[in-house]
């Protein structure tokens, strides 16, 4: 038989991770085996000339037993051991293993007992009650299912913004290796637009023998458009998108007597301008950020003058509630602050999880004291050009107080209020649970405000407006929580949060050296939100942020 391409050995490697998913052991393999599949999909040159150069160990997350695995399903079709794997489950099976929550082992539970062998039967059994009647199932199985299957249809296919940043670097090094000819080779598509979950991958690239533009897809998974130098900016102003920003570009462009596509503005039958920059010019706007192209009245604001300059990472000074091997980090604090100051920032600001966190190892009144104790000995290491802020993660309970007493709140720089459990209270409830939380003297961040996790659950329902009207009316911070799982608060009320007067703070939430790096993600959301830089906390220089902490503490002992 004829040898696959990449994206028909990526679907067939993405079954055998699901298949073994179902066998038990070690979760990670299964895990290693989808990553594999996303990079395969996302292949920048032929499969073939890998496997010939030997090169297939390049691809992100392959390593010798998974390139073994497809080299054998490229030349075949198939694997012994996917084929072993066939005969115990039926294929309609894996689409539930797509359910947020649903694990392999509930999943088979539903075949065996229910006999629910694909996603519109698991719809249908959990609207008829089934699945609730079901002994070691139940009720709470069912309202999580309906709940996510909408996650699940929603999501299916797109990526993480750092997810594809990975799979998107190495399409680009790919690219540039087997195509020297190539010059100005960018990424485009809703990766450059920021955008919290990507949907198809994209890349734009400067070819010397084109005539104008042309789209085609270098491996099914990733669309490449190459252009010549006369038409590139054009090229990649419609690779980038979206949809609506074009649209009301070509509306704008008509009103003025031009006409606008994807090679270039043209007056009758001459090209006025193939530069994106130039593009935009002509048709009387300033450049507009790629984050902001949405259609959602950046036009109106270029027009009038009026667009934000929005926050780079160039602009953040600091790094603000940060997690340690003190409750479940898996860094000590030292090492996380080296980590903090080696990037070049000011201030490490460690936030531990509190002591209703049993499960994260939440922090005792008598562990803060000796947290306090080391970050004041390594202060007087560090010097006066880096510090270590004392925070905590709070949780906020379900009647909306803290759980720590006034007493010992007082002691930290800074406190991040977060919910981290009752996420079922209703609309009303939850709302008051986080106004009480905000009305707080203590509270300094309302820490990801929704809860929500990006293809895993949704957030819990809140009124955000009145929370982020209650939280400018009482300073309290709203945290854009950079994790790439939760980019929490949504960019799309971050306008509203800049309107009301609030401060934002662009945190990681990391746990580990490496997830400090979040913060570009939460850079991506706070510019795709329209936050400018003196919007944001952590924008503040080490003395600006210590004046204002020091300054709303004098004011909460004022009101003591």
């Amino acid at each position: 038989m004829a040898s696959l391409g990449a994206r028909t050995v990526a679907s067939l490697l993405r079954e055998y991770a699901r298949r073994t998913a179902f066998r038990g052991g070690n979760p990670y393999r299964a895990k290693a085996y989808s990553r594999a599949a996303d990079s395969l999909a996302a292949l920048a040159v032929p499969l073939d000339m890998l496997l010939a150069e030997d090169r297939l160990e390049e691809i992100p997350g392959v390593g010798k037993a998974i390139a073994d695995i497809i080299t054998k399903l490229h030349k075949t079709g198939t694997h012994p051991s996917l084929e072993k794997l066939r005969k115990e489950i039926p294929a309609g099976v894996l689409e539930m293993l797509s359910v947020p929550g649903l694990r392999p082992e509930k999943v088979l539970r539903l075949y065996k007992e229910l006999g629910i062998s694909s996603l519109a039967e698991l719809e249908a059994a959990a609207k008829d009650n089934r699945i609730k009647k079901a002994k070691g199932l139940g009720a709470a199985l069912q309202a999580k299912i309906l709940q996510n299957l909408a996650i699940a249809k929603s999501g299916e296919g797109r990526l993480h913004l750092h997810r594809a940043a990975i799979l998107l670097a190495h399409a680009k090094d790919s690219l540039r290796k087997a195509r020297p000819e190539l010059k100005r080779v960018t990424i485009a598509g809703d990766f450059r637009r920021g955008c919290e979950l990507v949907d198809e991958l994209t890349i734009v690239a400067e070819a010397p023998r084109v005539a104008k533009t042309s789209k085609a897809s270098a491996a099914d998974g990733l669309q490449v458009c190459l252009s010549n130098r006369k038409h590139f900016g054009a090229a990649l102003l419609f690779a980038t998108g979206s949809a609506a920003h074009l649209e009301q570009l070509q509306a704008l462009a008509t009103e003025k007597g031009m006409r606008l596509e994807s090679d270039g503005l043209q007056k009758g039958r001459t090209l006025i301008a193939g530069d994106e920059a130039e593009i935009y010019c002509a048709l009387g706007l300033p450049f507009i950020d790629p984050e902001l192209r949405e259609g959602r009245g950046e036009l109106e604001l270029a027009l009038r003058g009026k667009l934000p300059k929005l926050v780079s990472d160039q602009d953040l000074r600091g790094i603000l509630h940060c997690h340690t091997d003190a409750s479940d980090g898996t860094e000590t604090l030292e090492a996380m602050a080296k980590a903090t100051r080696q990037r070049g920032y000011e201030y490490f600001g460690v936030a531990d999880h509190s002591k209703s966190a049993h499960y994260a190892g939440g922090l005792s009144v008598e562990e803060i004291a000796q947290q306090h104790r080391e970050a004041d000995l390594l202060n007087k290491r560090f010097g006066k050009d880096f510090r270590i802020l004392k925070g905590i993660e709070s949780d906020i309970l379900a009647d909306g107080s803290l759980d720590y007493p006034d007493e010992v709140l007082e002691r930290f720089d800074f406190v991040v209020a977060s919910i981290h459990g009752r996420f079922k209270l209703d609309r009303k409830a939850q709302t008051q649970r986080l106004l009480r939380a905000i009305s707080n003297p203590h509270t300094t961040i309302i820490g990801h405000m929704t809860g929500r996790q990006l293809q895993r659950r949704p957030g819990y329902e809140i009124d955000v407006d009145k929370v982020l009207r209650a939280s400018a009316k009482h300073d309290v911070v709203v945290e854009i929580n950079a994790h790439p799982w939760r980019l929490d608060l949504d960019w799309r009320w971050h306008q509203a949060a800049v309107e009301f007067g609030c401060m934002m703070s662009i945190n990681p939430d990391a746990h580990s050296i490496p997830e400090l790096d979040h913060m570009h993600w939460g850079v991506e959301m706070a510019r795709k939100g329209g936050v400018p830089a003196d919007r944001v906390l952590n924008a503040m220089t080490l003395p600006e942020i210590t004046r204002y902490l020091r300054q709303k503490r004098r004011l909460l002992t004022r009101a003591a």
